[in-house]
């Protein structure tokens, strides 16, 4: 059996039917003839659909996605299996569909209020500016989001704001002595444990606004966030209690997006916090560490470790092009697609979805 690695590139482009398409990937790959793909075959098939300088398509990458596949788990990925799983693997894997989300680059965050620089890390928030230019001047992202901090003057996350909330009976901080960073705990309800921070971005004023010097693509789309009074919203997708969405995930839906690239300020708070929930629901995560900046150097380690234990991978903005194009085929997104698939398969025999 020829190990080419254009054939699955080949096929992928001549078939539109999708049995025809089954048909001559097992008929490629079945060494043995016998009309089905043991782990040996299905592990040639992978080699050919990975290519990547920085990742290793290892035994246990090649055994946990040929276990996801293997719907019946048998051993053997058959016509069906094909059919209903490694069809959907392969689609996501070699032709995805980018979105890049480029979060909260306002001013507050750089030189206002919230300046990055005067938070425990020293980070120069300014820094990602032209790593984040750079990249949407030479990447095709298919969509591209940016996202915005949209306070009312009276948030719950204001240092300046915290009398006005009566706080809970056992909170170790009382109000006249609460300063930025402390965590306090507001009676509610609901009961709401919230960290203080300065008065930022508040709606509509010089401090909500996107820096000047970012690069504004055309056709990109607009998310506010934190717009409700009483909870924190530091993900992208839902508030702090998850109690609301933003548009977030309607616009990546109609764009039929798979995997999310993540950049911006601040790295350990709300690009966290939208990278971990873009995991959730079910988006290939992809976080540009060069084009991000945080608050406190643990937390930043922190959230990466949870992120890359969590199923994203962490790339350098030189490594986001060759992905985007499908030139770069890292195996952890591979397995992560396929977890996706076995998932959406799981609803779908379960009857929760159509």
């Amino acid at each position: 059996m020829a190990n080419d690695k254009k054939f699955i590139e080949t096929v992928f482009e001549k078939f539109e039917s999708l049995d025809e398409f089954n048909r001559e990937c097992i008929g490629h790959y079945d060494a043995d003839r016998d009309g089905k793909l043991n782990f040996k075959e299905c592990s040639k098939l992978m080699e050919d659909v990975f290519q990547s300088k920085t990742y290793t398509l290892t035994p246990y990458y090649m055994e946990q996605i040929f276990n996801l596949l293997d719907e019946d788990k048998d051993g053997l990925i058959c016509q069906e299996d094909f059919r209903r799983c490694v069809y959907y693997w392969l689609k996501q894997t070699m032709k995805p569909v980018s979105a890049f989300i480029i979060v909260d680059v306002q001013n507050d965050f750089i030189t206002g209020s919230m300046s990055l620089l005067k938070c425990p890390a020293g980070q120069d928030g300014e820094e990602v500016i032209p790593v984040i230019n750079n990249l949407l001047d030479t990447v095709p992202f298919d969509l591209i989001v940016y996202t915005k901090d949209w306070h009312p003057e009276d948030h719950i996350s204001f240092v300046e704001n915290v009398t006005q909330r009566p706080l809970t009976r056992n909170c170790k901080v009382k109000a006249e002595d609460a300063k930025v960073y402390d965590v306090v705990e507001f009676d509610g309800p609901p009961r709401t444990e919230q960290k203080l921070w300065p008065k930022h971005c508040v709606t509509n004023t010089w401090g909500s606004e996107l820096h000047p010097d970012l690069k504004i693509a055309k056709n990109a789309q607009f998310v506010n966030k934190g717009h409700h009074s009483e909870v924190d919203s530091y993900s992208a997708f839902w508030d702090n209690n998850k109690l609301s969405q933003t548009e977030l995930v309607k616009i990546l839906a109609k764009h039929k997006v798979t995997d999310v690239f993540v950049c911006g300020v601040a790295y350990d708070i709300c690009v966290g916090y939208t990278a971990f929930h873009s995991l959730e629901h079910g988006f290939r995560t992809i976080l540009v560490e060069d084009a991000c900046r945080g608050v406190d150097v643990k937390a930043i380690e922190e959230t990466k470790q949870k992120l890359l234990d969590s199923g994203a991978i962490i790339v350098k903005s030189s490594q986001v092009n060759a992905i985007v194009t499908g030139e770069d085929r890292p195996t952890p997104l591979g397995l992560q697609t396929a977890k996706n698939v076995a998932l959406a398969r799981e609803l779908v025999n379960r009857g929760i979805v159509k």
